[in-house]
């Protein structure tokens, strides 16, 4: 093993090494000091793992080839990863750093029922039941157009989708495959425009820190892949890498881990019309003029809780003959406003309740779920721990989506001199709509019935607050 790493770290493992941190778990400590910006890295271009490698290996390479239309990419590097660990000999160097690789994941898909129930109600509960039942349709696939058409390359014992020996450790070879391609590979856009996804031996080690930026790069001419300081870092100190702003929901899934209160935290709203409503073809076209489909899904944030395109789609969709006509005249003008008063509150009133139910439909409510992880419930670190960030960062989200829809629609009533006893705005944090309100003083987009809900609130407020501030 030594004399691979040798070969990985031809610039930089010296001063390097392996460690379990506490918190992150296995990481990469320095032995020096580094200045940011200086390269702490480089992994030679013969030893990375990729599309082009695989295609290449004299034993692979034919039976990839032969499969039309081709593999994906995830399932090429997957396969590629099993292939060599089946091999006896021949792949030492590869076979090192298989070895070296998570035994087991604490993907999403590999939850319980009862841990991945934590977190029902969203949308990471959704797509992560979606992905076990497309894995398993993949993998039938690949089955059928590669492993049985070379068994002699792959022995169906070794490329199965359970595995005796593995099912004490709640994994499965494809499964586990996968999961290091999601959670270890890395993306580049070339010049053409055209993208290459990599694995890395050893920098595929190092664990994410939002407060490093982007400092891992790709050199076309040389192939190679290096890594730089994102900040000054202190002997012992773990280098980090950028994953990028990602939710906790994304994160759980592909990387196995959260960041409480993280400050990225989403909730991803799909909008979606059927084809027989009334208007359908005028309205995809509309759509489509504005950077839409007639199946959109727009990412609610902290910061932009109810993003523009949402009431883009709606006021198309919920748009009569005239209003139609105007949304047409407004997209030649370059304008973005309502079309009507009507049109307006029919739409505000459509998401106050949508996300109303949304809310509803999460398996324990904010406040119970907050005080059950200050409470320590959930053992910290565990996959029920985890489940409930990804819940009360969601539920944050929809909220002030909530609150903020609430607030646009009091305006438009108030304004057209329709406002209706029954809709009234309501405090952002304890839903009250019949005691007198307060605007937040910083943003004017909130409200609350008194000076305690606007310090509870702040907590998951204070970032959309700061975003939508003049």
């Amino acid at each position: 093993m030594e004399s691979w790493l040798t070969k990985v770290g031809a610039v930089g493992l010296s001063d390097l090494e392996l460690t379990d941190f506490p918190v992150t778990g296995r990481g990469v400590k320095t032995l020096r000091r580094f200045k940011q910006g200086e390269m702490i890295l480089t992994i030679p271009s013969d030893v990375l793992w990729s599309v082009e490698h695989a295609y290449s290996d004299p034993n692979l390479g034919p039976a990839l080839r032969s499969v039309m239309p081709p593999l994906s990419v995830e399932d090429i590097l997957a396969t590629y990863i099993l292939f060599v660990r089946s091999r006896e000999s021949g792949y030492d160097g590869l076979r090192t750093h298989v070895s070296a690789l998570p035994g087991i994941y604490s993907s999403s898909i590999f939850f319980s029922e009862g841990e991945l129930e934590v977190c029902a109600g969203t949308s990471l509960y959704t797509v992560t039941k979606q992905l076990e039942q497309r894995i398993k349709d993949d993998y039938r696939q690949l089955a059928v157009r590669l492993f049985a058409q070379h068994p002699d390359l792959f022995p169906l014992q070794k490329f199965t989708i359970e595995d005796v020996r593995l099912l004490r450790r709640a994994t499965d070879p494809y499964k586990w495959a996968l999961c290091t391609v999601w959670s270890r590979s890395m993306d580049f856009t070339l010049p053409d425009g055209s993208s290459i996804r990599l694995l890395a031996p050893f920098a595929d080690m190092l664990n994410h820190s939002s407060e490093v930026k982007q400092c891992h790069a790709y050199d076309v001419k040389s192939g190679d892949l290096s890594v730089f300081a994102g900040k000054d870092y202190e002997i012992g100190d773990q280098v980090y890498i950028y994953y990028g702003p990602i939710p906790n929901n994304r994160l759980l899934r592909l990387y196995g881990f959260v960041i409480p209160d993280n400050p990225n935290d989403s909730y991803d709203l799909v909008l979606t019309t059927h084809p027989m409503a009334p208007f359908y073809e005028q309205k995809q076209k509309l759509w489509v003029s504005a950077g839409l489909d007639s199946t959109t899904t727009v990412a609610l944030t902290l910061t932009d809780p109810l993003p523009k395109n949402i009431l883009r789609y709606l006021r198309i969709q919920r748009a009569d003959v005239s209003g139609l006509a105007a949304i047409t005249l407004q997209q030649i003008d370059g304008t973005d406003e309502k079309i009507s008063d009507s049109n307006e509150m029919e739409i505000l009133r459509f998401l106050e309740e949508s996300i109303s139910s949304l809310l509803n439909c999460f398996a324990t409510p904010l406040e119970r779920l907050e005080k059950q992880l200050a409470e320590g419930v959930y053992p910290v670190g565990g996959n029920a721990w985890a489940a409930a960030h990804v819940s009360v960062g969601e539920q944050r989200v929809l909220r002030l989506a909530r609150a903020k829809a609430r607030n646009l629609l009091a305006a438009v009533e108030s304004g057209s001199g329709s406002r209706s006893p029954s809709a009234p705005a309501r405090c952002a944090n304890c839903d009250k709509g019949s005691v007198p309100l307060m605007l937040c003083g910083r943003c004017k987009s909130v409200m609350y019935c008194g000076r305690t809900c606007q310090v509870a609130h702040f907590k998951q407020h204070k970032a959309a607050c700061r975003g939508t501030a003049q």
